[in-house]
C-alpha cells in the first residue's frame, strides 16, 4: 500500500512556523531570565542552639517568592521582600537543636531555585570565650602592618607574590596593603608569649578588597567574609586556637557603626533606610560627644553624631531598623563563634545611638557570659568617656558595656611623660575613677592606630618612654600596649604611625633573642614578667601616697601584698617623706626591692623615697 504524504508546506507557512518556534524559545530565555536566583546568604552558616537568626538572602527576581526550609520543624516566621526583588529577610522562628545541612527553596510563578544552609555543633564553652581582665595584658596588632606569613597573598588584589612588582609597589604606597596577615601573627605567638604578652587585639579581619586604601580593615565590603590579604577563615581559626592552647587570648576589632563606601548595600540598600540617608544625602558624622551627655542638649545637636557619614565617606548604619539591628548583632555572635574570641574592640562606640547597645550586649551575655568587651570613645574627658560604660544612666539606658578605653588617663600619661605637664596631671586623672562604676576594668595605654606615638611627640625620649611603660604597666585596669612600644618606635600621625614593625618580611628578626637586644623590649618584659607575679599590679586597689610636680608614689595592694611604686620624671635627685599613719602603709615594717636602684626606708610613721635622675622604684612592703 502507498501513502501519498502531498506537496510540502508553502513558503508562508514555514515561516509562520518558524516565528511560533522563535517565540517559544524567546519566551523559554525569558522565563529563565525571570527566575528566582540566590547569589548569597548572611550570615553563611548558623549553629544548633544558638538564638533564632534572621537569613538576609541576596539575588535576582524574589519579588513574591515562597521560601521554604527543607527541615519541617523549623519555620520561617516572617517573610520580608525588597521592592527591587533582590532582597529577603528570612526571620527564622528557632534555630534546630542539633546539627543539620538544610536547604533553603525560593519559588515563584517563573521557577524556583534552592540554597543550601549548615547549621554546625556549636563550640564548647571551654575552647575560648574567656573574656579579658585587669589580669591580661593586651596587645593591638594592625594585621596588615605586622607580618606577612603568607607571601602569595600580596599585591592590590592579594593575588601576587610578595617579591613581585605589583606587591613592592603597594608595599611602597603609605596607604596601600603591605602584606601583613593572620598567618604571620600566629607565627610570631612565641615572641609576644617571651614579651610576657595575654592577650591579642587584632583591627579588623572583614574583607575589605574592593578598597584600596582599606589595608586598616575598618570599611568592611563583607561583614562575613576574611578579606583575602589577611587570608582565609580557616587562618582565623587557626591563630584563635593558637592562643588558647598557650592560655592567650583573642580580641577582635568589630564595626557595627558604618561599613566602607563600595559596600554592596551603599547603591542597593535591602530596606530604604538601612542607612542614615544615602550616598548622595546625607550628614557628616561630627566627634563632639558633650551633647551626647548633656541632658540639655536639643536633638539638632547630637543628630550628626550618631547618624553622620564618618569622615563624610563610611555609610552610616541605621541601628534603629530592627534588621539592621539584628544583622548587627548576628555578625557579633558570628565572629565570636567562629573565633572562640575572648573579647571585642567596638569601634567607634558613641557614634551608634545609645538604644542599641542594651540588646547587643545582651545577646552576647546570653551565649557567652564571659566575653567582655572595650569600647572606642575618643575623648580627653572622664565624665564624657565614663557616660558610655556599662552600669551607667544618667544619661539614658545601660549600654552593657565592660569597659571604655581611658582616653584621659593616656593624655595625662603623654603629656606627663613628654614634660608638658607636671605629674600631677597623673592624679588629676586618676580622680576621674570616681564616675566610673568600674574603673579597675579600664583600658589605659600609651600609643594606638589612631594617633601620633609617644616617642614622636615633642620632648620625649627613650628614658623617658621607658618610665612611662612603669607607670603603664603598674597602673590600675587592663594596660595595652602597641606594636612597637616594647622596641621603642617613634611615628607621627596617621598614617605614620602604622610603619610595617621591624620583622616585617625576616622573621627572624622577632626571634627572642635578637629581642632581648633591644634595651626598651627588655625593660618591657621585665616589668610584664614583675607584674605576672605580683597579684596586687593586676587587680589590686589603688591608693596614691604621694604627687608633686616631678614624681608620684603609688601603693597597689591586696590583703596579702602591699606594692609601693614611685617614679620620678626629671635631671636632679629627689627625696620626699610619705606619712603613712591613715594609709594602707601605716603597719608595714620590711621592704623589699623588686625593680629599680633608687632607696625607700620605712619608719614608724613614714616611708623616705630617695629617685635618682628619670628612676623608678617598685618595692614590696610587709
Amino acid at each position: 500500500m502507498t501513502i501519498s504524504c502531498g506537496p510540502g508546506p508553502s513558503s508562508e507557512v514555514r515561516l509562520m512556523f518558524r516565528s511560533f518556534a522563535f517565540a517559544l524559545l524567546s519566551c523559554s530565555v525569558a522565563l529563565a531570565a525571570q527566575a528566582p536566583k540566590i547569589t548569597k546568604i548572611d550570615p553563611p552558616n548558623w549553629w544548633a542552639n544558638m538564638p533564632k537568626p534572621m537569613l538576609l538572602v541576596n539575588g535576582e527576581n524574589l519579588n513574591g517568592a515562597q521560601f521554604r526550609l527543607s527541615d519541617s520543624k523549623l519555620r520561617i516566621a516572617e517573610t520580608k521582600i525588597s521592592s527591587n526583588g533582590r532582597w529577603a529577610e528570612l526571620w527564622l522562628s528557632a534555630s534546630p537543636n542539633a546539627a543539620e545541612s538544610i536547604t533553603i527553596t525560593a519559588t515563584t510563578s517563573q521557577g524556583k531555585i534552592a540554597a543550601p544552609f549548615v547549621f554546625e555543633k556549636p563550640h564548647p564553652q571551654d575552647a575560648g570565650f574567656q573574656g579579658f581582665s585587669s589580669k591580661d595584658v593586651m596587645y593591638l596588632i594592625m594585621t596588615d602592618r605586622f607580618a606577612d606569613g603568607d607571601t602569595a597573598n600580596d599585591g592590590p588584589t592579594a593575588q601576587s607574590e610578595a617579591s613581585s612588582e605589583a606587591a613592592i609597589a603597594e608595599r611602597k604606597k603609605i596607604r596601600g596593603w603591605h602584606g601583613g596577615d593572620l598567618r604571620g601573627i600566629t607565627q610570631h605567638l612565641d615572641y609576644l608569649q617571651a614579651l610576657g604578652i595575654t592577650t591579642v587585639w587584632i583591627t579588623p579581619v572583614y574583607a575589605n578588597n574592593n578598597e584600596p586604601d582599606s589595608y586598616h580593615g575598618y570599611g568592611a565590603t563583607d561583614m562575613y567574609a576574611v578579606d583575602p590579604h589577611y587570608g582565609s577563615l580557616q587562618d582565623f581559626r587557626t591563630l584563635a586556637e593558637a592562643l588558647h592552647k598557650r592560655g592567650m587570648k583573642l580580641v577582635l576589632d568589630t564595626v557595627p557603626n558604618h561599613t566602607g563606601p563600595a559596600h554592596p548595600w551603599v547603591n542597593d540598600m535591602p530596606e530604604p533606610n538601612w542607612f542614615h540617608g544615602t550616598k548622595e544625602h546625607h550628614t557628616i558624622a561630627q566627634g563632639d560627644f558633650l551633647p551626647l551627655t548633656d541632658p540639655h542638649a536639643p536633638v539638632r545637636d547630637t543628630h550628626n553624631v550618631t547618624e553622620g557619614w564618618f569622615a563624610d565617606v563610611l555609610p552610616d548604619l541605621n541601628q534603629a531598623n530592627p534588621a539592621v539591628s539584628q544583622y548587627l548583632i548576628q555578625n557579633a555572635l558570628w565572629w565570636i563563634e567562629q573565633g572562640t574570641l575572648d573579647g571585642l574592640r567596638i569601634d567607634t562606640f558613641p557614634y551608634v545611638d545609645r538604644s542599641f547597645w542594651p540588646s547587643f550586649h545582651q545577646s552576647i551575655h546570653a551565649q557567652y557570659p564571659h566575653v567582655t568587651d572595650v569600647g572606642e570613645i575618643f575623648n580627653p574627658d572622664p565624665t564624657v568617656t565614663s557616660a558610655f560604660a556599662g552600669g551607667v544612666t544618667r544619661i539614658g539606658v545601660d549600654t552593657g558595656l565592660y569597659t571604655p578605653f581611658d582616653f584621659p588617663l593616656h593624655v595625662a600619661i603623654v603629656n606627663a611623660f613628654a614634660s608638658k605637664a607636671p605629674m600631677t596631671a597623673l592624679t588629676d586623672a586618676l580622680r576621674g575613677d570616681s564616675v566610673y562604676p568600674h574603673p579597675e576594668r579600664l583600658v589605659p595605654f600609651l600609643d594606638n592606630h589612631d594617633m601620633k606615638r609617644f616617642l614622636s611627640e615633642s620632648g620625649t625620649t627613650s628614658e623617658r618612654q621607658r618610665l612611662a611603660l612603669a607607670f603603664l604597666l603598674t597602673t590600675r585596669g587592663t594596660p595595652q600596649l602597641y606594636t612597637g612600644d616594647e622596641l621603642g618606635i617613634a611615628g607621627g600621625d596617621d598614617p605614620d604611625n602604622r610603619r610595617d614593625s621591624p620583622w616585617f618580611l625576616d622573621a627572624s628578626q622577632a626571634s627572642t633573642p635578637v629581642a632581648r637586644s633591644n634595651a626598651t623590649w627588655k625593660w618591657t618584659a621585665e616589668l610584664l614578667k614583675l607584674r605576672s607575679e605580683l597579684p596586687a599590679l593586676q587587680h589590686g586597689s589603688m591608693e596614691i601616697l604621694y604627687s608633686s610636680a616631678d614624681a608620684i608614689s603609688f601603693l597597689r595592694y591586696t590583703a596579702n601584698e602591699h606594692i609601693l611604686v614611685s617614679i620620678h620624671v626629671g635631671s636632679n635627685t629627689v627625696d620626699y617623706q610619705i606619712p603613712t599613719g591613715g594609709t594602707h602603709a601605716s603597719q608595714m615594717k620590711n621592704v623589699k626591692v623588686l625593680l629599680g636602684d633608687s632607696s625607700v626606708n620605712i619608719s614608724q610613721e613614714a616611708l623616705t623615697v630617695r629617685l635618682a635622675t628619670n628612676s623608678i622604684s617598685v618595692v614590696a612592703l610587709n
